[in-house]
């Protein structure tokens, strides 16, 4: 029950998500994936993990309304374990992010100091949706600090347009999820639909060469895993709906990834980003990534 209680609490079928950030970063910047890059990776679910403890903390007493069976209110977990955890997290992602050279730590500060800026103050302001978008951008720069420490303000720079991709659609799909527990939005969903056609044909748009067949193809994969959720939950806006359609738009971060790392020529990374996607799927169905 404990396991279990944990893996709720850190929703880890929505870590598969998290590993092609730095790849498609490392991507971005023009490098091949290295031991640096390894670090970001481990970085990052670090700091996704405290994120996932330290918002289910901040939650706890909304929670225990309209989510009662979340670890925190049932019981399972206590707010002091899950606050620790939070801690702890952040801290072993920032030395994990130290190893892979100052750049890389610089950035994950920033992207710490936006995890728990947006689950202790920002989460329920009109500036949520921006940080939550700047951590997923953010945590993309990372893999490209890491990967080319000796020159990272012009791997930032080359990785900025592709930060920016990823942070719109995390902006999308955090707006539709503030409607999950009671549902009752149309907007939400149809507008994170037209910006998931967006980032979809800019994905295409800035591919050439022999790569734009590949990224063509995993935009395809974005665009399904992504569209048809958010079109369910627009034509009916109940709260499961709406869930089903926040969790697949967190799935989707998969193939985004993939198709960011294809067009900038690194078809390996893409693949192996890709091959977290039937993982991701099989793990949501006993652990919801929301």
């Amino acid at each position: 029950m404990t396991v279990r209680a944990w893996a709720e609490l850190l929703r880890i079928s929505a870590l598969f998500t998290v590993p092609g950030d730095a790849l498609a970063g490392a991507a971005a910047a023009g490098r091949r994936p290295g031991r640096s890059t390894a670090l970001a990776v481990g970085a990052s679910l670090c700091l996704y993990e405290a994120g996932m403890a330290l918002n289910d903390w901040a939650d706890r007493d909304e929670d225990a309304v309209d989510r009662p069976h979340r670890p925190i209110p049932s019981g399972r977990i206590s707010p002091r374990a899950a606050l620790t955890a939070a801690g702890a997290l952040t801290g072993a992602g920032l030395a994990l992010a130290a190893g892979a050279g100052r750049p890389a730590l610089t950035v994950a500060a920033g992207l710490a100091a936006t995890v728990w800026a947006y689950d202790l103050r920002l989460k329920h302001t009109p500036a949520g949706p921006a940080a939550m978008a700047a951590a997923r951008g953010l945590d993309l720069l990372l893999g490209a600090a890491a990967t080319t420490p000796g020159s990272a303000a012009a791997s930032a720079r080359a990785a900025l347009p592709a930060a920016a991709l990823l942070g719109a659609h995390t902006y999308a799909v955090t707006t539709v999820s503030r409607h999950e527990a009671q549902g009752g939005s149309t907007t939400a969903p149809l507008a994170a639909l037209a910006a998931v056609a967006g980032i979809g044909g800019a994905t295409v748009r800035t591919t050439s060469g022999r790569a734009r067949t590949t990224s063509l193809l995993l935009t395809g994969a974005y665009l399904r895993t992504a569209a048809r959720p958010l079109v369910h939950a627009a034509l009916n806006p109940s709260p499961p709906l709406t869930q089903r359609a926040v969790g697949s738009g967190i799935r989707a971060m998969i193939p985004l990834q993939a198709a960011l790392a294809a067009r900038a020529g690194a078809a390996g990374s893409a693949l192996a980003v890709m091959g977290l996607v039937p993982l991701a799927r099989a793990l949501s169905r006993k652990v919801s990534p929301t």
